[in-house]
């Protein structure tokens, strides 16, 4: 069974974060590796006391230009995928989500 990770990156970063999720195993459909999608957006969030933002200054609000970055990664993988997203991401709190997906009907 598969699952999607959608996640939040400033553009400089894309890189790096894609191919630590590959390398953890995400991006695998049937014969075909590295797949992923992005796509620009805009970001926004409010640094609290004791923040330290990458981009932008604590104490108000930020508004960033992002690309939102998905990839599939097998659910046996989950730990690893999460662990290099995490360590690969430039972000304090990287935004990310995970999302089960259905089997398709034989």
């Amino acid at each position: 069974m598969n699952r999607k990770l959608v996640v939040f990156v400033p553009s400089d970063a894309l890189d790096a974060v894609r191919d630590a999720l590959f390398a953890a195993g995400a991006g695998r459909i049937g014969d075909y590796e590295r797949c992923s999608w992005y796509a620009e957006g805009t970001g926004t969030f409010f640094g609290g006391e004791g923040a330290s933002p990458v981009l932008g200054e604590a104490g108000r609000e930020e508004h960033v230009q992002e690309l939102r970055l998905e990839t599939v990664y097998p659910v046996g993988r989950e730990a690893e995928v999460v662990r290099a997203l995490r360590e690969s991401h430039p972000y304090e709190e990287p935004a990310f989500d995970l999302y089960l997906l259905a089997d398709p009907p034989a």
